[in-house]
């Protein structure tokens, strides 16, 4: 057992100094961006759609309209009102939002991928605003992100919102979140047009309108739950450059009021991010083991050099490649402390995922349940 824990502690120092020291620094939060222009300034957006999927968000999609309304003039949006059984439509509708009134999707298809399909044959302008109906952006920012895809020639500019952090829960696993998403698709590899790494935050995506007709966006991506994810990969796949980052300006307005609020929407989800493979879920839990446990604590059981060495270089690189997102998000760095903790309850959403999907449920959003056997 004792060699075991040895193995377990050197794989894991081994994996956190590799994070800290590869090349791509993906624990660092330099991809940023945030508003430039000046706020009092009059904008004009006749060249921007927005689309704003929406099911069941009467509670959020006034605040974001009206947020959107604060960028400037000229800016078209479009609510889909994807089959809502609450106040959704009307809400949109009152604060000058056009409505679509969204049919039940296909089979295989994903509600959110079919909503936004419905609404971007009504789009005619040169770029498509993909927001989520509970995102609020600040003043400026839709005007730096147009700066920031017409500057560099990008056909799709994503920022990852901002979630909140003001309860226990939040503090514990939001950051870890972003972390975490950024340890899976580096922000500095998905942005180099070389790479095959692609990545984008769903929340936010400004794209190129003749882009995503061109590449059929969302029926050729129909079936995808990490819709983001796999969008970008097919506008980079088409010789298109694509760029993600973090910003303060793009924010949630959506707590998690609980742990288990946090853990169905990761549960959601984390399955398919290991391809519903038993030996990729099986190959995380060692790994994930011995960075989060045997490599931090090994020094508490035993006294010897080498797991002592370890223990101290793993605490070191944590903090190093942790406090950065901490930082962005205004948390303290003593949160590092908690790490092991965090990690082990997102390998425990992961093996929630992987036992719904065992029990034939790829997914279960917003009272649809996605089948394994829509799975294509």
């Amino acid at each position: 057992m004792a060699v075991l824990v040895m193995y377990l502690a050197l794989a894991g120092v081994l994996c956190w100094w590799a994070i800290l020291l590869a090349p791509w620094r993906a624990w660092s939060v330099r991809e940023q961006l945030e508003p430039s222009a000046d706020p009092g300034k009059k904008q004009f957006f006749n060249d921007v759609t927005v689309l704003i999927p929406a099911r069941n968000e009467a509670l959020f999609i006034g605040q974001t309209l009206r947020k959107l309304q604060a960028q400037g003039e000229g800016l078209r949006v479009i609510v889909i009102d994807d089959q809502s059984e609450d106040q959704t439509a009307a809400c949109a509708r009152e604060l000058g939002a056009e409505v679509i009134h969204g049919t039940a999707p296909p089979k295989n298809w994903s509600g959110k991928l079919w909503a936004l399909d419905q609404g971007v044959r009504c789009v005619q302008t040169r770029y498509t605003l993909l927001l989520d109906a509970d995102i609020s952006l600040s003043p400026g920012i839709l005007r730096a992100l147009l700066n920031k895809a017409c500057q560099e020639n990008l056909s799709l500019v994503s920022l990852m919102a901002k979630l909140p952090v003001r309860r226990f829960s939040e503090r514990l696993l939001v950051p870890a979140f972003i972390f975490f998403f950024k340890l899976l698709y580096p922000f500095e590899l998905s942005n180099k047009p070389e790479s095959r790494m692609a990545a984008a935050a769903g929340g936010c995506i400004l794209v190129e309108t003749a882009t995503l007709k061109l590449i059929n966006a969302f029926a050729s991506i129909h079936h995808a739950l990490i819709d983001d994810c796999a969008l970008a990969a097919q506008v980079k796949q088409a010789g298109f450059k694509t760029w993600i980052g973090l910003s303060h300006a793009v924010q949630s307005h959506r707590g998690y009021d609980s742990l288990a609020a946090i853990w169905n929407t990761v549960a959601r989800t984390a399955f398919t991010q290991l391809r519903y493979s038993l030996l990729l879920l099986l190959l995380c839990t060692l790994i994930m083991s011995g960075m989060f446990w045997c490599a931090p604590l090994s020094a508490m059981s035993y006294t010897n050099t080498v797991f002592v060495t370890s223990s101290i270089l793993t605490w070191l690189a944590m903090f190093i490649v942790y406090t950065p997102v901490l930082r962005f998000y205004q948390c303290s760095p003593l949160w590092v402390i908690a790490l092991p903790v965090t990690g082990t309850l997102y390998l425990m959403m992961t093996w929630t995922s992987a036992f719904r999907y065992w029990r034939g449920v790829r997914a279960h959003w917003k009272n649809r349940r996605y089948e394994t056997t829509e799975y294509p």
